[in-house]
């Protein structure tokens, strides 16, 4: 079965930094972008970051952008989001999710619907 496990979410200060990991299981990891979304209370999700097979590209949303780091290791099958000066509008529920890649030149998926695969999410709060 596909499992994708979030994990490394808390509650820290506003300024601090926090590093989320996704584990994948069940699929070929390596032939998937990978992205992160968020959704806030109240608030439809969005998505955050993205990266694609073998880490040749990433991309990030305006609101995180200088702030936030995605990378892959696909030897162990794992998707991180190293994020820095938070504030509390960061505040969410994290989610990673899993784009087949269907084409060699395949851009980075901003959409939810394109993602096949979702893992349960961990929560980020940012609060003094």
């Amino acid at each position: 079965d596909v499992q994708l496990q979030a994990s490394g979410g808390g509650l820290v200060q506003p300024g601090g930094s926090l590093r989320l990991s996704c584990s994948a299981s069940g699929f070929i990891f390596g032939s998937y972008h990978m992205s992160w979304f968020r959704q806030a209370p109240g608030k439809g999700p969005e998505w955050v970051s993205g990266i694609s097979t073998g880490g040749r590209q990433t991309d990030y949303a305006d609101s995180v952008k200088g702030r936030f780091t995605i990378s892959r290791d696909d030897a162990k099958n794992t998707l991180s989001l190293r994020m820095n000066s938070l504030k509390p509008e960061d505040t969410a529920a994290y989610y990673c999710a899993a784009r087949p890649r269907t084409a060699v030149f395949q851009a980075i998926s901003r959409q939810k619907d394109d993602y096949r695969y979702w893992g349960q999410g961990t929560q980020v709060t940012v609060s003094s």
